[in-house]
């Protein structure tokens, strides 16, 4: 990439940093209004569920082909046509009418927001390679992949009350045509890094596999977890992934190269990420269940309800978790935060029914907003470190894979062990809402399980590390130990 001014660096970071955020946004944005959508465009209860289903299911299954063709072909391109595509889908999922329409569009914003997330992070890593930089624009780039998720909460919630259901989608629109336009201005352009054939084989079975999956997780509740059809879908998912594992160790350019796993801190990020993005499923919707089913809040309520947290969440990923890292390291700074996350989920698993807001809810929704702000940077650090400029596009997607896949299966999970214990205490006479609320504290209770795992994995197993000053030319988060095991 050219040689940019700090100040053009920083200009693009922001670029790509609202294009990120359509995507993170749009992740949770729709959840608040799906009763809406129900009512208006003639839903039942078991097919709502595509709404949100279609966008994972391409979302989750492209998401490593779209990193990967970002290393072959640019991925300032693959950022331009990503963004096109899923600006293009959100017009017709602003304008639909019906729901066939509304799924179909859903399905091509999973599309361009795999490419968008996948490429993102590439994109940064390349434009920023002095240490403290780094890490500054990693607790921005941060802030948006984390703050993001709560904040389409609250941005559905009000544009829901406010005006109506299609405008969580039309106002993707002007903020799609800006990206474009300032990514042509300020982004230069950049010929892919990787050598070699796109490989077609590979990039079907992991696609395949990834999509499967996630069709079986999401519908596991309503199939059945022991059901032939979802055993079926996780055995062939299975099947295909373990044929492209042979396929990449045998050919001469595979669409992931299993060597880039050997970086102790890579792999080992990455399965924090899966715990931890368990985790913050129980946060992100399980909350908002319970202020809506238990508590009673409106939509508009809802999204308010999540307003300081958010606040907290991007003030501590600004401010503080960049010099956290620049002075402890990854380790430390990652544990608290992953602890705070711990803490405020126990404390949603004791919410009465009638929950007061600042006695029962405040304390923590900021408990999570502090803890994730200052998590999600050293996380990404540690997953993208020590990795060559040829494969950052392929890191980037492994690792937004591992979030998007811990999220998928930790929700799945939680929603599940939420409705068996609801059902549970409502047969042993609990009241419908006391029943309810009952099931949700299981499912905080385990989702804080999820996160102390992901802190015992980064105690025992990660090692990457910051160093304390960082020097001209030092590149971010490699390993102090430099191993490859």
């Amino acid at each position: 990439m050219p040689m940019m001014s700090s100040r053009a660096r920083w200009l693009a970071l922001y670029v790509l940093c609202l294009g990120d955020l359509m995507i993170v946004l749009d992740g949770t944005i729709v959840n608040v209004a799906l009763p809406t959508i129900r009512d208006d465009l003639g839903f039942s209860r078991e097919s709502l569920a595509w709404v949100v289903n279609a966008y994972m299911l391409t979302f989750g299954g492209f998401l490593l082909l779209g990193g990967r063709l970002g290393d072959l072909f640019g991925h300032r391109r693959l950022f331009l046509a990503g963004t096109t595509l899923f600006t293009l889908a959100s017009l017709g999922c602003g304008v639909a009418n019906s729901q066939e329409t509304l799924i179909g569009a859903r399905i091509v914003q999973g599309l361009g927001g795999a490419i968008v997330s996948a490429v993102a992070l590439s994109l940064l890593m390349t434009l920023f390679t002095e240490a403290a930089d780094r890490a500054k624009a990693m607790g921005v780039f941060g802030f948006v992949l984390s703050g993001g998720g709560v904040a389409g909460v609250l941005f559905g919630g009000v544009l829901t009350d406010a005006l109506n259901w299609h405008w969580i989608f039309l106002v993707n629109i002007p903020v799609g045509i800006a990206v474009i336009a300032l990514t042509l201005i300020l982004l230069p352009g950049n010929p892919g890094y990787a050598t070699g054939r796109i490989d077609f084989a590979g990039a079907v079975t992991v696609t395949a596999s990834l999509m499967l999956a996630v069709f079986a997780i999401v519908n596991g509740n309503d199939a059945g977890w022991t059901s032939l059809r979802t055993l079926g879908l996780l055995g062939v998912s299975a099947v295909l992934m373990a044929l492209f594992l042979v396929i990449e160790s045998r050919i001469s350019a595979p669409l992931m190269p299993l060597g880039i796993f050997r970086n102790r801190a890579v792999s080992t990020a990455n399965v924090i990420g899966v715990l931890m993005a368990a985790g913050m499923f129980a946060y992100f919707f399980i909350s908002a269940q319970y202020l809506q089913g238990v508590v009673g809040y409106s939509a508009m309520e809802v999204g308010l309800a999540y307003l300081p947290s958010t606040v907290l969440w991007g003030a501590s990923s600004l401010l503080l978790s960049n010099r956290l890292v620049m002075r402890y390291g990854i380790n430390p700074p990652l544990i608290a935060g992953l602890g705070l996350m711990a803490v405020g989920l126990l404390l949603f698993a004791r919410t009465p029914v009638e929950g007061d807001f600042l006695m029962d809810i405040l304390p923590g929704t900021l408990a999570v907003g502090l803890g994730a702000g200052i998590a999600f940077n050293p996380i990404l650090l540690a997953a993208m470190s020590g990795v060559e400029q040829t494969e950052a596009g392929l890191a980037s997607g492994v690792v937004n894979t591992a979030f998007m896949m811990g999220g998928a299966v930790g929700l799945a999970i939680l929603a599940s062990l939420a409705a068996s214990r609801t059902d549970s205490l409502f047969n042993s006479g609990d009241g419908a809402i006391a029943a309810l609320n009952g099931g949700y504290h299981a499912a905080f209770l385990l989702g804080a399980v999820f996160v102390l795992a992901a802190i015992a994995v980064t105690a025992g197993l990660l090692r990457a590390e910051m160093p304390a000053h960082g020097h001209e030319g030092e590149a971010v988060g490699v390993p102090a130990t430099a191993e490859a095991d």
